[in-house]
């Protein structure tokens, strides 16, 4: 079996959490996870065109060390929460790397 596929259906694992995006922040950056386990990140781009959504991702992306094309926003293009999907990483490594967060 390769690495990342589950035995039970042999799809791509993939994880899926909440984030809130604060946009035109300063700069790049995870900033924790709130209480109620949403990823609080930030970003300097606006948010004008889908820039600060494209930063977001960007972001998702480098930290978790997986393609760009593999962070997908499924939910809150408009708003400031946002649904993300990640294929090709485990709900276990993503709380791994966020402590706390509601995947």
């Amino acid at each position: 079996m390769r690495p990342g596929f589950r035995s039970a259906d042999r799809s791509p694992a993939s994880v899926r959490f909440a984030v809130r995006l604060t946009p035109r922040a300063g700069a790049d950056r995870v900033d924790g996870v709130s209480d109620d386990g949403v990823l609080q990140v930030r970003v300097a781009a606006p948010a004008v065109d889908g820039a600060a959504n494209a930063a977001l991702l960007r972001l998702l992306a480098d930290e978790l060390d997986v393609a760009r094309t593999s962070v997908q926003m499924v939910a809150g293009a408009t708003g400031r929460r946002k649904l993300i999907v990640v294929d090709g990483v485990s709900p276990e490594e993503a709380e791994a790397r966020w402590p706390g967060v509601k995947v």
